[in-house]
């Protein structure tokens, strides 16, 4: 992170305006321009990077003058060249490099503009330059998303519409820019559409004209607050819209006829607004702010400068009730993120924590105000949880990552098969645990400092930007609109004037979790509680923790806090008792919130007055503890302690002791009222684990039957359900939550209790929702879950399995789940919830052999049309069908949906399923595992989803769960190559080839040995990926000796390379940039420059291919990394010349060589060092601009 400062300050931009003047819903293309008032900060600035993908770039002006420029994007196609190549090591810091090579926080970009000479001189009076770019689209895979239903009528009748997208950084899709959160200008948005639709954009509406024909209208928007381009965003459909009654300033859009549910959804934003006004002390930082619900969302919320794009999918109705908290909470993480993340941006990715920390915090803060404390410590239990089995699993998320060189070999998380160097390269799972994980942190720090001396910061930090945020760009103040780590932790120590350094080391600057053993025994003489706490910190994903904890004793006498202090290696502490054993003596017992119960104490140690005991009661510590106490203690613990987490504890550890007692405190809890609703619903499930053991001995009706009659069922007839009335919410919860536990009561045969399955039947039979109010799709969808839950496997017989030879209890589930499916199509449920359970229980119907196992219905419902969530259960069906009977061609079908589906989330959600549910693993044999699937996922990785960072971390998940991270199983051993040692950088010609462990191996072989000179520069930065070339003169030395069999050719070590990129950064030259890339000539010479040897799984490459390979070794690598650099758009163009290049392809080669030689060969023996050897050249510094 620290070589970017260097390349920062080449230039700022100060404005920039992206005016789009057509957007075509037919061929999903758009056309536009921008343009960038750039300010240079050093004399004769002749080169300017900016980032633009997929992208058709036409024209670039700098000041009115034409403007040379090369467009080259590395991770169009990150491994070139190398044919065989396969290892997921080679692949990840190949992947790192091409990323880093356009990487705008180091000054990089896919986008190369040569500024005009005439202007050279102005850099002495350090004038501005605008910089016009135009450009289009044409059907995005990536950046904006056009939703274009195919129905009758006009686009705005069919409600097409389009909008941006994307995760970290990923405005280059859709515009040129500096696509950076640290570079901010100020913004001018005109976007021009048809009459029937609206444009949402970033910034105030200044005004809408019309064109003369009345057929089009342009939107003109301006964001005076200096914005980084990643934050700007775009909506533009016929949306209804909705000024907020409360708050004029709010205006809501959503897509036709949904008005209703909108007005309905945010009737309480006004309320967010004015939480998190009051506890920042702070006005809004805009003057306006726009929700805008799309369908197809990337994610459910997505927020920009002043406007959010949530998923159409959150809108709801006053009727249903599940939803509703759903939707409030997406709405506060929204608008969390207004204020740090929009408006406080960050340096640089490795202080991206510290705005995903302050958004998670301050949001957590608006779920306890709404939703109460218990809802919010249970909140912070599960995130925990889920942090802890995260890290424990695939080991440490670390939050600060820093790297002191542009070294890869500096890797902070060896443990993982991915580079946390740029988001761009991190797993979805990653990001999601590196954000839950952020905000714990920010509780850690408010817990040391106090959460008055927090909310200071935060002003502090806000209160600076608001002041530089109006402030002219030559003042120099837009920086205190960015926070980093370093910032941050200053503004803490000046504010509360504590030093939080040891836990920024523990947390923040440390990846891992602790993990705790407790064990205790009371010693009556010295009335002490001895109690020994251990720790794991060998195993992964864990770390050793020194340093204060605090233990809560509950003794008769009330309630004791003590705070130990673990050091290197103690143990055991002993912990005083205040009160004496004096259980008979009658008195009633204080609690931690000074409550005073009366408590049957017949069932405690007679000798011992300790109830029981709590470990980091508080989650102060990012930990797992396990604590050993008796039975009694976790009875008494749920019964009487109060918070929600230690009720939750003691739920989990009652699990492993099924007696009548544990029984008993369980109903209790089920039947007391003021309990939390979500502790009461994890106590059915409790209990009937608890059931299933005592099976023996259990006496009296199943559990929760007489519960459930007495308070949901007829007093005359106890079979027959009430009539429904979900007025009490914690009730309704219940009511759905306890016939799905039931379900899970096995009997001795190991059937659900025949009892229990005709209750249930009875509940679906019986169900009565005319006099509600609110809707019971979501209770019918948990009756629908709770037969899935009462299936046992068939018994295996030799018969045909026919409907005809169901035994009776299975064939009226399946009747059941048929009229429910057939009911939907009539009626659909709320987000056809009631389909999605009918999906998972056929499959459990096939999954234990009552019925044929058949993915046919499932692949159907899974057909783009169908609602996301039915689709994901289809899908979900499908990929449990591929492991469990390992079919190919499902696992194909499979594949070729996450090619195709034109839905982002539902691409994503089939390959995180794949990964979770794999068809096979590393570990073991499968018949799946092929060289053809090895091929085809590597092609996915490589290139299929370059439009889509997301989506590309996913298939690099897959392979890794499949193959590993050396070279697949299944994958013949290459011939006779080249084996290239990248940990000692040594290239070796050796017949024997071993994968090695750790480090990554890579094969070439003969025929590309010419162009070893280049793959052997900077394993990480040029040879890797083939991004970048050597300096030319260096190229010839090597040329003329070639290596013979098993000789060494050492590297030169790159720190040299890196300080002549940044040293000699302005004054290169490398291409024959005078000519303007605009006439055809060049562009129709170049793509016949362009054919190149074949990319793996295409055809193997002719014998004359391999020729003129090795007789311009040379160029062998030019032609070969840039004809993959032309964009889809292009493919066309690329397929015109295919019959003249196979002819001409090697007089080509040489044309352009000599084309380039006879002009330039003096500039370029003597600057090309400076500039094409650098490894943000990109794969081909020469690949043209394809603009025509």
């Amino acid at each position: 992170m620290n070589i970017s400062s260097i390349w920062f300050c080449l230039f700022y931009t100060t404005h920039q305006v992206v005016c789009i003047n057509n957007i075509n819903f037919q061929r999903k293309s758009v056309i536009g321009f921008v343009e960038l008032t750039i300010f240079p900060t050093v004399v004769n600035l002749n080169r300017i990077k900016l980032n633009s993908k997929q992208c058709r770039i036409y024209r670039v002006r700098v000041n009115d003058l034409e403007a040379p420029f090369i467009y080259n994007d590395p991770t169009l196609e990150v491994c070139h060249s190398e044919s065989k190549q396969r290892n997921l090591n080679y692949f990840s810091s190949a992947y790192t490099a091409a990323v880093s090579a356009v990487d705008p926080d180091a000054g990089h970009g896919e986008l190369v503009i040569k500024v005009p000479s005439e202007l050279w001189k102005q850099g002495d009076e350090l004038k501005v330059l605008k910089v016009s770019i135009e450009f289009s689209l044409d059907q995005p895979k990536g950046g904006l998303h056009f939703v274009v239903p195919d129905v009758e009528g006009t686009m705005a009748e069919r409600a097409a519409h389009v909008f941006s997208f994307g995760y970290q950084n990923s405005s280059r899709f859709w515009f040129p820019c500096v696509d950076s959160y640290s570079e901010l200008c100020t913004w001018k948005l005109e976007f021009t559409v048809d009459a029937s639709m609206v444009a949402v954009s970033c910034g105030d509406l200044i005004e809408t004209v019309y064109t003369p024909d009345m057929r089009k209208k342009t939107f003109h928007y301006t964001l005076p607050i200096p914005t980084a381009a990643p934050n700007i965003s775009l909506a533009v459909g016929p949306f209804e819209i909705l000024v907020d009654p409360y708050m004029h300033e709010v205006t809501h859009f959503c897509l036709p006829q949904l008005l209703p549910l909108l007005k309905h959804s945010m009737s309480y934003l006004h309320e967010i607004f004015e939480f998190y006004e009051e506890i920042l002390t702070c006005r809004y930082p805009y003057a306006c702010f726009k929700t805008v619900f799309v369908d197809e969302a990337y994610v459910e919320v997505s927020s920009y400068a002043s406007m959010s794009i949530f998923s159409t999918n959150l809108l709801h109705s006053a009727m249903i009730i599940d939803q509703t908290p759903l939707t409030r909470r997406c709405l506060a993480q929204a608008l969390a993120q207004q204020f740090f993340g929009c408006f406080i941006s960050r340096m640089s990715w490795a202080d991206e924590w510290v705005l995903k920390g302050i958004s998670g915090y301050i949001y957590g803060l608006y779920l306890k105000k709404t939703f109460g404390v218990n809802e919010y410590r249970h909140w912070i239990k599960e995130e925990l949880d889920s942090i802890v089995e995260y890290e424990l699993k695939m080991g440490g998320v670390l939050l600060h990552p820093t790297f002191s060189s542009g070294k890869e070999k500096d890797n902070p998380t060896p443990h993982l098969h991915f580079s946390i160097k740029h988001p761009h390269t991190l797993s979805w799972e990653y990001y999601k645990m590196f954000q839950c994980k952020a905000h714990l942190v920010m509780r850690l720090i408010e817990n040391r400092i106090s959460m008055e001396f927090m909310l200071q910061v935060f002003n502090k930090l806000l209160s600076l930007a608001s002041t530089a945020s109006s402030q002219k760009y030559q003042s120099h103040m837009w920086s205190q609109m960015l926070v980093s780590t370093h910032g941050f932790l200053k503004s803490i120590s000046n504010v509360s004037g504590k030093d939080i350094g040891p836990l920024i080391k523990q947390w923040v600057d440390q990846s891992s979790v602790v993990k705790f053993f407790g064990s205790f025994a009371f010693n009556r003489k010295r009335n002490v509680l001895e109690l020994e706490i251990r720790q794991d910190y060998t195993s992964s994903g864990t770390q050793k923790y020194v340093g204060p904890i605090k233990v809560t004793v509950q003794e008769l006498d009330g309630s004791f806090n003590h705070t130990l202090q673990i050091e290197e290696n103690s143990l055991k502490h002993d912990i005083p008792c205040h009160s004496k054993s004096r259980r008979n003596k009658k008195k009633k017992i204080p609690l931690m919130n000074g409550e005073e119960v009366d408590m049957d104490l017949s069932a405690m140690d007679a000798d011992s007055p300790l109830l029981w005991i709590r470990i980091d009661p508080d989650m102060s510590i990012l930990r797992k503890v396990e604590f050993e106490q008796a039975d009694f203690m976790w009875q008494y613990q749920l019964r009487y302690e109060r918070d929600v987490v230690a009720q939750e504890e003691s739920i989990t550890a009652l699990e492993k002791f099924p007696t009548p007692a544990s029984r008993l405190a369980l109903t209790d809890i089920l039947e007391h009222d003021q309990c939390f609703y979500k502790v009461r619903m994890q106590a059915c499930f409790c209990l009937a684990k608890i059931a299933n053991s005592m099976m023996s001995t259990w006496t009296g009706p199943p559990a929760m039957k007489s519960l459930f009659t007495r308070m949901f069922c007829c007093k005359s007839c106890t079979n027959i359900v009430k009539t429904n009335n979900f007025i009490s919410f914690q009730s309704y919860f219940l009511q759905k939550t306890m016939p799905v536990a039931m379900a899970l009561l096995r009997d001795v045969q190991n059937l659900c209790p025949k009892d229990v399955l005709n209750f249930i039947l009875d509940l679906i039979k019986y169900n009565d929702n005319r006099k509600n109010k609110f809707s019971d799709n979501y209770y019918r969808a948990e009756l629908m879950d709770a037969l899935t839950n009462a299936l046992t496997p068939a018994i295996i017989s030799n018969e045909v399995r026919t409907v005809d030879n169901l035994n009776t209890e299975v064939r009226l589930i399946l009747e059941e789940i048929t009229r429910f499916l057939n009911m939907e199509k009539l009626l659909p449920s709320y987000r056809n919830i009631i389909t999605v359970s009918c999906l998972r229980a056929i499959r459990q119907l096939q999954r234990n052999g009552h019925i044929p196992s058949d993915p046919s219905l499932f692949r159907s419902y899974s057909e783009y049309g169908h609602f996301v969530d039915v689709r994901v259960a289809a899908l979900e069906a499908v990929v449990d069908y591929t492991r469990v009977d390992r079919s190919s061609t499902e696992l194909q079908w499979l594949l070729n949906m996450v090619q195709n589906d034109p839905s982002h989330y539902v691409r994503h959600k089939i390959l995180s399923m794949l990964g979770k549910n794999p068809p096979f693993t590393k570990a073991t044999d499968s018949a799946l595992c092929t060289e053809a699937l090895v091929d085809q996922l590597w092609k996915l990785m490589n290139s299929g989803t370059s439009h889509d960072w997301r989506l590309r971390c996913d298939a690099v998940n897959l392979y890794y769960t499949l193959f590993g991270l050396t070279r697949p199983a299944c994958l013949p051993l290459p011939e006779l190559g080249l084996v290239l040692n990248l940990k000692e950088k040594k290239a070796l010609l050796n017949p024997t080839i071993k994968p090695e462990e750790g480090g990554p191996s890579t094969t070439l072989l003969p025929a590309f040995s010419s162009s070893l000179e280049e793959e052997l520069m900077d394993p990480v930065s040029s040879g890797v990926c083939g991004v970048g070339q050597p300096p030319h003169g260096l190229k010839r030395k090597l040329e003329a000796t070639p290596p013979e069999p098993g000789q060494i050719l050492q590297l030169q070590d790159d720190e040299a390379r890196y300080k002549i990129r940044f040293n000699s950064g302005m004054d290169e030259e490398d291409v024959d940039m005078e000519t303007v890339h605009d006439s055809s000539a060049f562009i129709h010479h170049h793509l016949n420059v362009m054919e190149r040897p074949s990319t793996p799984g295409k055809e193997p490459p002719s014998e004359q291919a391999t020729l003129s390979l090795q007789t311009t070794p040379s160029f062998a690598k030019e032609p070969s990394s840039s004809s993959k650099h032309i964009e889809p758009a292009h493919r066309h163009h690329h397929h015109h010349h295919e019959h003249k290049k196979k002819k001409k392809k090697h007089k080509h080669k040489h044309k352009h060589r000599h084309k380039h030689d006879s002009k330039d060969k003096e500039k370029e023996r003597d600057s090309h060092a400076g500039y094409s050897n650098s490894p943000a050249s990109g794969p081909s510094i020469r690949s043209p601009s394809l603009s025509d």
